[in-house]
């Protein structure tokens, strides 16, 4: 009897490591085919052609909008797209290191190129929020222009009633361009 027991024993192991080893499999492939469908969508959308077609580079309208514009200039510097609501912070090298989309301020600085001229790590906006990493490089019919991020995360519509200066930002892409521009650094303005 005792052999016949130790021989259920070894199949009873035997049968349990085949069920363990099924199970691990099947979870496998359930987690396979969970990250196969999750990345499907973002590789297909990536992959299909924009209904508006490309802009003669290659590039879709998406990409055309993100890339830094030709007529910026060169080295360290912030790009600040006015029509396009969008910022890039190039690096030495002439590389994007960021780029970002802002809310405009009620008054808009003229295209051109500008340095920044002063900083400040938290004040109150000319809007009356509270703001951080205030990067301010440009002065219009005495209103001063700079960029800021709002503390209670607000985007505003301009209110063209009211003379503002704030270009806000997220409060991360505000905190990244606090870092990337200290006093002196380029703003180069297009329209």
């Amino acid at each position: 009897m005792a052999r016949s027991s130790g021989s259920s024993a070894g199949v009873i192991v035997a049968g349990l490591t085949a069920v363990a080893l099924a199970v691990i499999g099947f979870f496998a492939y359930q987690a396979s085919a969970a990250q196969d469908r999750a990345g499907k969508p973002s590789d297909a959308k990536q992959a299909e052609p924009s209904p508006g077609g490309s802009d003669g580079k290659g590039r879709a309208p998406a990409e055309k909008d993100t890339a830094l514009p030709s007529a910026s200039g060169q080295g360290h510097r912030v790009v600040y797209a006015l029509k396009r609501q969008r910022v890039w912070l190039v690096g030495k090298n002439g590389k994007v290191t960021r780029t970002y989309k802002v809310s405009p301020s009620a008054v808009s600085p003229p295209p051109g190129t500008y340095k920044v001229t002063s900083r400040a790590s938290h004040v109150t906006g000319s809007d009356g929020v509270p703001v951080e990493n205030v990067v301010r490089f440009a002065t219009v019919d005495g209103v001063t222009i700079g960029f800021s991020a709002a503390l209670n995360r607000s985007t505003p519509t301009p209110d063209t009633s009211r003379k503002t200066g704030g270009i806000r930002e997220k409060r991360a892409d505000g905190e990244a361009l606090w870092l990337h521009a200290p006093i002196g650094t380029r703003v180069v303005v297009l329209r």
